[in-house]
């Protein structure tokens, strides 16, 4: 499992960012994908997941309604667009593979993570 996250960056409170994660070594579109954080000094929080076809999501209360996690099967891709960002969205976001629905989020497989930052 090979998972490359991008699209971070320093965004003001109010702002938007698109995160993405290229996929590659497994059949993507047979996994359950996820975004999860990390904020400074503290564990990882899990934020959404995405069932294989794309068709079932889940997120996290605190961004259900501002975050939309999507995928591309065709080019490996998971995607997060991530709107009306808080200074307490601030955190590095990883995505995370698993073949399963009954691993834990948490514990699967996931990349070197890319740092949203939300400050004015």
């Amino acid at each position: 499992v090979q998972l490359v996250e991008s699209g971070g960056g320093l965004v003001q409170p109010g702002g938007s960012l698109r995160l993405s994660c290229a996929a590659s070594g497994f059949t993507f579109s047979t996994y359950y994908m996820s975004w999860v954080r990390q904020a400074p000094g503290q564990g990882l929080e899990w934020v959404s997941t995405i069932q294989p076809g794309g068709s079932g999501t889940a997120y996290a209360n605190s961004v259900k309604g501002r975050f939309t996690i999507s995928r591309d099967n065709a080019e490996n891709t998971l995607y997060l667009q991530m709107n009306s960002l808080k200074t307490e969205d601030t955190a590095m976001y990883y995505c995370a593979a698993r073949a399963s629905y009954s691993i834990p989020a948490l514990q699967a497989p996931r990349g070197q993570g890319t740092q949203v930052t939300v400050s004015s």
